[in-house]
């Protein structure tokens, strides 16, 4: 056993020592040979040296090297090495993170990396947390729980009589939602046709000016961190006005909530102190591996009473509760290592530092491309960057182009009404070395046709 560990070990660390100089998209031929691991299943098995081997030689050429310092398609980050190699430890500990008694260490971790989250985030002492899959399952829980709450301050029991007599309840979200926020709606029978959309700036933030005006339990989702522009919607006054309502107010913030975590661009996410629930990633902005996301709710009973099960004798539980009482899983892998490993590594000052350096970087980028001539469609304020290089059919030319050329990877979106590159910086394993080979590389690719449009 031992050996084929060592050896699992020692090809990551030959492909994580590759990956500056490897393309960041496979080669087509690389994902043909992919047929090579499928097919029907083994009538007598293969050695488990053969099976790691071929996962690695075979399957390694076909990924996509967004653990390195050149992907800026998706806001995915790219696992520093201290929680990748926690995540390792972990996996051979096997732990089962559904309730304490089946691991202390899990859950002394966990709430140790909830504690550290929630002070670099700087929201209310007394808020309740717990570790999912990622942000749209962190939507989903705390959107739970403000179901729960404001039916339950209008005195109905959700649990006990379920959604089909229940009142009605508005969600009011921006015109600039993010379908993960959509999804978690759609999961807990909100129906999205049934939404209030608030208009939006130019900047894809929500207008506060242009609340509704409401009746009965409601809820409100904010944005922190527009994932086109990374603006953020001015989440004091929107909650000044839905808590004057009796309303819930969420913050979804999947990347944009770090900004909290480095003094110079706190000032971005002022007021999402004043919400009732956050939903954030760990394996974004964090740099820890995949999946890890964070709820974290005001009143930690509401989302006790949405994710609550029936009594299991079986089951033991504590006076402040177990982890599995305010998640949706309740058997679970201990993602919360990998968060405590990255921020108990970085510290306060090395999560600031990484915010504000990914910022900086997008930042380069804006600058190289109006430099070249070429028109950025947003106010650069965090990581994302989008910019047009002429029409859209050209544009999309120089996405679809860049993508395939490998020395980066970038994504394509549509900003009001234009087609756009849209590059997200969120990588630990950037440098300035990686934004300028990227640059000259888009900007060749964009000066095969046409002219720099202004």
């Amino acid at each position: 056993m031992p050996s084929i560990l060592s050896d699992a070990a020692k090809r990551a660390d030959r492909y994580l020592e590759q990956l500056p100089e490897r393309r960041v998209a496979p080669a087509p031929e690389d994902v043909e040979v992919l047929d090579q691991l499928a097919g029907p299943i083994p009538e007598t098995g293969v050695s488990a040296e053969r099976v790691v081997g071929d996962l690695d030689d075979i399957g390694s050429r076909a990924t996509v090297a967004s653990a390195g310092g050149r992907y800026f398609g998706f806001v995915i980050g790219s696992g520093l090495p201290v929680s990748l190699a926690a995540n390792w430890l972990a996996g051979a500990w096997n732990q089962n993170a559904a309730v304490g008694v089946m691991s202390p260490v899990t859950a002394r971790l966990e709430q140790t990396a909830l504690d550290w989250a929630q002070d670099l985030l700087g929201l209310p002492a007394g808020v309740r947390g717990a570790f999912v899959t990622g942000d749209t399952l962190a939507n989903v829980a705390a959107l739970a729980a403000a179901r729960h709450e404001v039916l339950a301050r209008v005195g109905y029991d959700l649990e006990k009589n379920g959604m089909a007599d229940s009142p009605r309840i508005t969600v009011v979200v921006g015109e600039e939602v993010h379908v993960s926020v959509l999804r978690a709606i759609t999961l807990l029978g909100f129906g999205r046709d049934r939404l209030v959309r608030i208009p939006v700036d130019e900047q894809g933030r929500m207008k506060a000016n242009g609340l509704p005006s409401v009746e009965g339990p409601f809820i409100v989702c904010t944005q922190a961190g527009n994932v086109n522009s990374g603006a953020f919607d001015p989440v004091r006054p929107i909650a000044r006005w839905a808590h004057a309502g009796g309303g819930w107010v969420h913050v979804d913030g999947a990347f944009g909530l770090w900004a909290r975590a480095a003094p110079g661009r706190r000032a971005l996410a002022d007021g999402v102190e004043d919400a009732d629930s956050w939903a954030v990633d760990g394996h974004k902005w964090l740099n820890v591996p995949y999946d890890s996301g964070i709820v974290f709710v005001r009143r930690g009973d509401a989302l006790r009473q949405a994710m609550s099960y029936g009594p299991a004798a079986y089951l033991p539980t504590s006076g402040a509760g177990e982890f599995m009482e305010f998640t949706p899983e309740m058997s679970r892998r201990a993602r919360g290592i990998d968060a405590w490993a990255a921020l108990r590594h970085l510290g306060r000052t090395g999560v600031a530092e990484l915010v504000e350096r990914c910022c900086r970087h997008a930042a380069r980028f804006a600058d190289r491309f109006r430099q070249a001539g070429y028109r950025v469609l947003n106010d650069v304020v965090l990581n994302q960057v989008l910019v047009s290089f002429g029409d859209d059919a050209e544009t999309r030319r120089v996405i679809s182009e860049t993508q395939r050329e490998g020395t980066c990877w970038v994504g394509g979106t549509v900003w009001h009404g234009t087609a756009a590159m849209r590059i997200s910086v969120s990588s630990w394993a950037t440098t300035e070395a990686d934004v300028d080979r990227s640059v000259e590389a888009i900007l060749r690719i964009a000066r095969r046709k046409g002219v720099p449009h202004s």
